[in-house]
């Protein structure tokens, strides 16, 4: 029962601000190309919750082996709906979303959403190449929390800053979610595991009780 309600306030976080944006009446103005492109966005920023919670083993039955590889499958369907999100901008206006690659555009959060688009394409490549390039384990993780960092603030950034389909109490409430399950995340692997040790060790140094 515990599992089944982890999962399902997990799951309800993730849905509902889908749900609100679909049900936007801003999408009868809007092309088929464009809708696409910013559910994907929509959806890429929902999936962000759980990515961070995989990669930690936090959810009930996603531990260890199993949660790392839902981790890496996630992190394919992630990249996949970035460039499916940029794809639907192009078709519908190509000359705005050059401007935005570009770092061109006159809207402030198109350069938040190319930082976000280049640091999960950067993930995506060196998690493919990092055998072959002969990238260590630390060093990779050191990395992947990096990027994972810019990803998840540049994201929630670019999300907030765009008056569109996501209705504004559910958006902002599935933007700081990101935002906590990163930084926990984060501050557990990356912080306070090193401190951990460093105390372990500072309490069985000899002369100490």
């Amino acid at each position: 029962m515990r599992a089944l309600l982890i999962w399902g306030a997990v799951l309800a976080l993730m849905a509902v601000p889908v749900a609100y944006a679909a049900a936007s009446p801003l999408l009868s103005y809007r092309s088929g190309a464009y809708i696409v492109g910013g559910f994907a966005g929509i959806l890429c920023l929902a999936l962000m919750v759980l990515q961070p919670l995989l990669a930690a083993g936090y959810l009930p039955g996603a531990g260890g082996p199993r949660g790392r590889r839902w981790h890496r499958w996630l992190g394919v369907l992630l990249t996949a709906g970035v460039v499916l999100h940029v794809a639907g901008l192009y078709v519908t206006s190509p000359p705005d979303t050059l401007d935005a690659l570009l770092l061109v555009s006159p809207t402030p959060f198109s350069v938040y959403g190319v930082a976000a688009m280049w640091a999960v394409l950067l993930t995506a490549l060196l998690a493919a190449l990092r055998r072959r390039i002969g990238l260590r384990p630390r060093l990779w993780q050191q990395v992947h929390a990096a990027l994972a960092l810019v990803i998840a603030v540049s994201t929630v950034v670019h999300a907030v800053q765009i008056q569109g389909a996501m209705e504004p109490v559910t958006k902002w409430g599935l933007c700081l979610a990101v935002l906590a399950a990163t930084g926990a995340v984060l501050l557990d692997l990356r912080v306070l595991k090193p401190l951990r040790r460093w105390r372990d060790r500072r309490d069985t140094r000899p002369g100490r009780a």
